[in-house]
């Protein structure tokens, strides 16, 4: 490895630390209720284990790769690292009865679970909440999970973790179902989360220290606010979490200061001819991903023109981006090992922040600070203009991602174009033109698909995912979009209903182009659970109840 895990972590951590000055830190007094972070001895697997991590990977001992990173020792590492050596040439020795020996398997939430064919679907839904539902952690686990000092939901299948992006689409079913203490359990996770390491990481585990997810944390906090009713009562809510906000904020404009002419991209910021910054997803790992660790050689290797290094970035880079795989990111859209993610500048998460900017200004003018209220609200607006300018594609009439090194579109048309419909950022016109492109390019039989790309990636034709449903949904209707936003609803709903009916599952993404097939694609197998495909079903099946 180029440089270790622990020190890129490490290296990330110190940066935010640099940055985060006494204005981050204001109105803290407002969130005094906030749990006090605790230390972790964050030691991901690679730096664990050594040459056992490595030999398990490469051998495949689990189809899986993150089977091994997620498992949990028996005793001390030294102990078992010790039998290893003492055991590892001798003749009979079997390196998967070595592992189960010593280590205990991940559990695999929901995969026991019975569906009552009896049920309807929002009742299976409602029924699997404590199923998905993971205690506090144990804060002396040996293991790779970051302990968490309130209960969550997990999305299910082999995710047994937190995730970032797909709490918030969870969120909007728990609204529904009147579990709104967990909404806020979670979201208190996310502030220990950014309180202890400096940003919410992709998930609570150690190995993934050196990337975050799409952010939308500050959508959770306007969401959480939003339930309560009394006006008071939607105030302490921004306040409470106003210091993680700030601090979150930090995280992803790191390195503005550092950006030029000269040196136009930094970490996570991007400086444009003009001046105007915008925002890339960037991972501070440039080796393979410990989760993935043979699959990312096996694609490098395959990239004979580029560093290993550079492929291995860009790959982390993606799956900060929520969509791991996609066109979206390859120069090639055939070929994984084309990815250029670092490259690129992408709607969904200009639109992301462009809502933190906003919600960050309104909470700052709620803490009385109206010079930071109206510092925020002038970011929002500079950045709005440089979506418009730079992420319009005036040609396709829709919103694209933009290549700044090629300084181009990337020709790759998704549904992360609906962002700034869902954020209300695109003009009534350019509204329209989304929903014409949406209708007669990307609305099939059982919702939207994500991309117009058929490749075999996950994220990429024929598979239509929740979220981006919904985002699609809401957006169209916030421009008045209303026919074209129920089509896409009620073909979502039968297509999830028609899936759970036949195999009483929900399950993370779905083939919207063929309705007698679940989803396929990827680096693993359909994941049956599912966190945010619950949410969003849920959600819509309260809205057609209520009619």
């Amino acid at each position: 490895m180029k440089k270790s895990y622990l020190l890129a972590a490490l290296s990330t951590l110190l940066a935010l630390a640099a940055c985060q000055t006494e204005d981050a830190q204001a109105g803290a007094e407002q969130n005094s209720a906030q749990p006090a972070a605790e230390a972790h001895p964050f030691l991901p697997p690679a730096e664990r284990w050594g040459q056992l991590f490595v030999d398990v990977q490469m051998a495949k001992v689990f189809p899986d790769g993150k089977t091994f990173v997620d498992c949990t020792p028996k005793q001390p590492a030294e102990e078992i690292l010790a039998a290893y050596e003492a055991m590892k040439e001798e003749p009979e020795f079997h390196l998967k009865a070595f592992v189960l020996e010593h280590f205990e398997l991940p559990k695999d939430y929901a995969s026991g679970f019975t569906s009552d064919p009896s049920r309807s679907p929002a009742a299976h839904i409602n029924a699997l909440w404590p199923v998905l539902t993971r205690e506090p952690d144990n804060q002396s686990t040996m293991g790779s999970l970051i302990p968490l000092p309130n209960a969550y939901v997990v999305p299910g299948g082999r995710f047994g973790e937190i995730y970032y992006w797909d709490s918030y689409f969870t969120m909007l079913g728990l609204e529904v179902a009147g579990k709104t203490d967990m909404i806020r359990n979670m979201l208190d996770n996310f502030a220990y989360l950014i309180d202890t390491v400096g940003f919410i990481p992709n998930g609570n585990r150690d190995y993934f220290l050196t990337r975050s997810q799409p952010p939308f944390f500050a959508a959770m906090v306007d969401l959480l606010a939003q339930s309560e009713l009394e006006s008071t009562d939607q105030q302490a809510v921004y306040l409470r979490y106003l210091p993680q906000l700030e601090k979150e904020y930090a995280f992803w404009m790191n390195g503005e200061e550092q950006v030029s002419a000269e040196n136009p991209a930094v970490k996570h910021v991007v400086r444009l001819p003009e001046g105007e910054i915008l925002n890339r997803y960037w991972d501070e790992g440039d080796y393979p991903r410990e989760e993935m660790h043979r699959d990312d050689i096996e694609t490098a290797e395959k990239a004979e023109d580029r560093p290993a290094e550079q492929v291995y970035r860009d790959l982390r880079s993606a799956c900060e981006s929520g969509w791991d795989f996609s066109s979206r990111w390859f120069a090639d859209p055939e070929r994984l090992e084309t990815v250029q993610t670092t490259q690129i500048i992408p709607v969904d998460l200009n639109a992301l922040l462009y809502n933190l900017e906003l919600i960050l200004s309104k909470a700052n003018a709620l803490n009385g600070m109206t010079d930071r209220a109206a510092l925020y609200e002038e970011k929002a607006d500079q950045r709005r203009a440089a979506i418009q300018k730079y992420l319009w594609d005036e040609q396709e009439s829709f919103y694209q991602d933009y290549n700044f090194v090629e300084k181009a579109f990337t020709g790759q048309r998704s549904l992360a174009a609906v962002y700034p419909l869902f954020f209300n950022i695109a003009s009534p016109q350019q509204a329209a033109y989304v929903a014409g492109v949406l209708e007669r390019d990307f609305l099939a039989d059982g919702g939207l698909v994500s991309t117009l790309t058929h490749n075999g990636q996950q994220w990429d034709a024929p598979n239509g995912w929740a979220p981006l449903q919904w985002m699609s949904i809401k957006g169209l209707r916030n421009y008045g979009e209303d026919e074209l936003a129920q089509r896409v609803r009620d073909n979502w709903v039968a297509l999830n209903v028609k899936v759970y009916e036949n195999t009483g599952k929900m399950v993370e993404k779905y083939n919207v182009e063929d309705m007698g097939l679940e989803a396929g694609g990827g680096e693993y197998p359909v994941q049956d659970g599912f966190g945010w495909t619950n949410g969003v079903l849920l959600r819509l099946l309260s809205e057609t109840e209520g009619e």
